[in-house]
């Protein structure tokens, strides 16, 4: 049968504006959250302040039972401004793990594209765990802070007895108050959760932007559900089967990205002092030799820590180097500052005299969870004793710190996953492959301190239908730091366009 041109154009535009996924018949699979019996939440949005609107959503603690213990999601979303055009869901998945999505929404919602805010509902919640809904809980606030001051920045022969002491107390204090979530907690489940969402705001198909470890739970999600993807940005991509399946080897990775990014830095700062007042006064200044005086502040601070009015150790080597490395994560644009603020932790003042804070507490307690449950390390403490002294002498700047102190961010956490005590019913073990995915967008930036570059090369050829942007600057995540990488994304999620194969961004940061 042969049709008119105008006609052929009146279905098109008609083909627009169905629901996402509608444009073509989904091929029969799982029920929504892959599981039966498990009901899809029905979500009752109200306004909840400057034009968001609000809902809880209800799903089980274990979606094999799914009659049992229930929890709640807190969601939030910014309408989609031009109803005649709207897409569907761009739902939004806070990394970490341990931030929120319900906070993400306004910035996001706020820096966006004006079409991605035109024809999206912008959706972020809090995951299971997080923040709104059901946080876990370890350690409180200062039982937590004891634990930081305890941990210093050089190695010594009590280190690793302190770091498993330390984990052990951390471990008994998660499962004493959040016992009946942890084995629940992992990926798996997470994407069973975001897999009712998606059916329960109506779209067949789902569209997904996530950075850093929620690029992991967009990975799991498109491996378990393929043909429910429209378009899935990963941004700073995991390596999802070093990830899980060799926990020492992807800490190592980590390691390394955060001591090479810590020795970037410190280059620039030699090769430009007048901009870095941290360099400034160094007669010939080497990135080696301000490494050197990087590590007498941390010295100091670990023999003379400074201490809060009741004489409790507020900042020490440990927290310092906790914050000094976070900043890397912002890229060159902050270079200027972080020099000037390590000039003026010199003279024991600045940002960098971080205290361990209640967020952090709290952050910190989700982060360790989530990824105890995702990864099995291995329950042999000699090994442990093995791999921390391996990693502490390959990056003797960053890593000692971080893996002897308390379970904290990310590669700190082998000492708490040896001894982990709960079960791992929510650990997803699949191929990651996603064969019969939408196509999907991973994004990795060349020099992440973070998530390194190599991961998210490694995810787009995993995937089956993975397709790798690379923006060629600093910090971690590509988005608001490189307009050339976000116009890409923005195209994608908007009409389905992926970039050339080989696409490399190579634009100034954005400002910040």
């Amino acid at each position: 049968m042969r049709f008119s041109g105008s006609l052929l154009s009146s279905l098109a535009a008609a083909l627009l504006l169905l629901p996402a996924g509608a444009a073509g018949a989904t091929p029969a699979g799982p029920p929504a959250g892959g599981l039966p019996g498990v009901a899809v939440p029905a979500l009752d949005w109200s306004a909840c302040g400057d034009g968001y609107q609000c809902t809880p959503a209800q799903v089980p603690v274990d979606h094999h039972r799914p009659d049992g213990t229930q929890l709640t999601l807190q969601l939030r979303r910014w309408p989609a401004a031009d109803p005649a055009t709207r897409i569907g869901t761009l739902f939004l998945y806070a990394g970490g793990p341990g931030s929120s999505g319900w906070d993400w929404v306004q910035s996001f919602a706020t820096s966006s594209a004006p079409e991605i805010r035109d024809r999206f509902d912008i959706v972020g919640f809090d995951p299971r765990g997080v923040h709104r809904s059901q946080p876990v809980t370890c350690l409180n606030g200062p039982a937590y802070r004891a634990q930081w001051a305890q941990a210093r920045t050089r190695p010594a022969p009590d280190s690793i007895g302190t770091a498993v002491r330390l984990a052990r107390e951390w471990n008994a204090a998660c499962r004493a108050h959040s016992g009946g979530l942890l084995p629940y907690i992992g990926t798996e489940s997470q994407a069973r959760d975001l897999d009712l969402l998606r059916a329960a705001v109506g779209d067949e198909k789902l569209t997904f932007f996530g950075g850093s470890y929620a690029s992991y739970v967009g990975t799991v999600y498109a491996d378990m559900f393929p043909h429910r993807t429209r378009a899935l940005v990963l941004d700073s991509g995991y390596d999802p089967r070093k990830y899980a399946e060799d926990p020492y080897g992807y800490d190592y990775g980590q390691y390394r990205s955060t001591e090479a990014a810590m020795y970037r830095f410190l280059g620039w700062c030699a090769a430009n002092p007048a901009q870095c007042p941290f360099a400034a006064g160094v007669p010939g200044p080497t990135a080696t030799g301000l490494a050197a005086n990087v590590h007498t502040i941390l010295d100091s601070l670990d023999t003379n820590p400074v201490r809060d009015a009741t004489g409790a150790v507020s900042v020490n080597g440990a927290t310092m180097l906790s914050e000094l490395t976070y900043r890397l994560n912002s890229g060159t644009r902050y270079w200027a500052t972080l020099g000037a603020n390590l000039h003026l932790a010199e003279s024991r003042t600045g940002p960098l005299l971080y205290a361990i804070s209640q967020s952090d507490t709290a952050f910190n307690a989700v982060n360790v969870a989530v990824e105890c449950a995702d990864r099995v390390y291995p329950r042999s403490l000699p090994q442990l004793r093995t791999r921390l002294a391996r990693a502490a002498a390959d990056f003797p700047l960053t890593a000692p710190g971080m893996a002897y102190g308390p379970p904290a961010y990310d590669q700190t956490h082998a000492p708490a996953c040896v001894q982990w005590p709960a079960a791992r019913h929510s650990r997803y073990t699949g191929s990651y492959r996603a064969r019969g995915s939408a196509p999907i967008l991973v994004v990795g930036n060349t020099g992440d301190p973070d998530t390194p570059y190599a991961d998210s090369v490694e995810l787009a050829r995993t995937l089956a239908n993975g397709h790798l942007l690379t923006w060629d600057g600093e910090g971690h995540t590509a988005r608001r730091k490189s307009a050339c990488a976000e116009a890409h994304m923005y195209e994608y999620l908007l009409r389905l366009v992926v970039p050339p194969a080989g696409t490399v961004c190579r634009d100034a940061p954005m400002p910040a």
